[in-house]
């Protein structure tokens, strides 16, 4: 049975290095699972992707040597659980603020004793070339289960909320922190104020020895996280690969206006 490389760097110390895929494409899929990066995240929050194309991008990934991830819509059973009957090697859990939120995920996860996942399907073996009486004995100890810390109360909590045993890794999701510490009249924090609030959570996850990932949007921005001591670390997206390379020649040959990729 195959296991888990990222699994093993994030306990090592080692920093582990992916991207996100947010277009539903299965190609797009194959092809990033040959460029190098230890993992893909299959984007099922926050993007088009129903359960039969995840399917296929998972073991799309899978076949290639690649570590497939999978973000779910919410933190609940049934999400977790089919992403999981589907061959996923790990889950990603959205905005996480309580410790029995986490107690939850982490059960959601793993077969009994130690969790509450129900056995059944007829796919997930084939991702880590096992039979699937190996993967039902083995597969608690391989996958992945990353929880993002989203909100500015899990950041306050974060040793209580993150330190549930089973938590391979704590994600931090940007944009929507920086949305959760708005002021009354919607006014994001000072610079300085968010930048507090990542190092809190950088320390902490230090105090609890929980790995710490972050998104990134550059190589600049990823290298200086790495040296910062975030090991987990996402490199903007397919789509931001794709529109921002095709920028790129559209200014260098002069073609017009160029668009707006923030939005993106």
């Amino acid at each position: 049975m195959r296991t888990n490389p990222v699994k093993q760097l994030l306990k090592s110390g080692k920093p582990s290095v992916g991207t996100w895929l947010s277009l539903g494409s299965i190609t797009a899929a194959r092809f990033l699972a040959r460029v190098g990066f230890d993992w893909l995240t299959v984007d099922v929050e926050h993007s088009l992707v129903n359960v039969e194309t995840t399917t296929h991008m998972i073991a799309s990934i899978a076949d290639a040597g690649c570590v497939p991830l999978v973000r779910v819509p919410s933190n609940r059973h049934d999400h977790i659980k089919r992403v999981l009957d589907n061959g996923g090697f790990g889950i990603v859990v959205p905005m996480v603020n309580t410790r029995e939120e986490a107690e939850a995920a982490v059960s959601a996860c793993l077969y009994p004793p130690r969790g509450t996942r129900s056995v059944g399907g007829s796919v997930h073996a084939l991702n880590f070339d096992a039979t699937p009486a190996d993967y039902d004995a083995k597969v608690n100890d391989e996958l992945l289960i990353v929880l993002q810390c989203e909100h500015i109360d899990a950041v306050r909590n974060f040793e209580q909320v993150f330190s549930v045993p089973g938590v391979d890794a704590v994600f931090v999701g940007p944009n929507d922190l920086m949305a959760s510490m708005r002021s009354a009249d919607g006014k994001p924090p000072a610079p300085d104020v968010f930048k507090q609030a990542l190092a809190d959570i950088l320390a902490a996850s230090k105090r609890i020895g929980v790995p710490a990932g972050i998104h990134t949007f550059s190589i600049e921005d990823a290298k200086s996280r790495i040296a910062d001591g975030w090991p987990f670390i996402a490199v903007t997206s397919e789509l931001k690969f794709m529109s921002e390379g095709a920028k790129q020649v559209v200014d260098g040959l002069g073609l017009g206006k160029g668009g707006d990729l923030a939005k993106y």
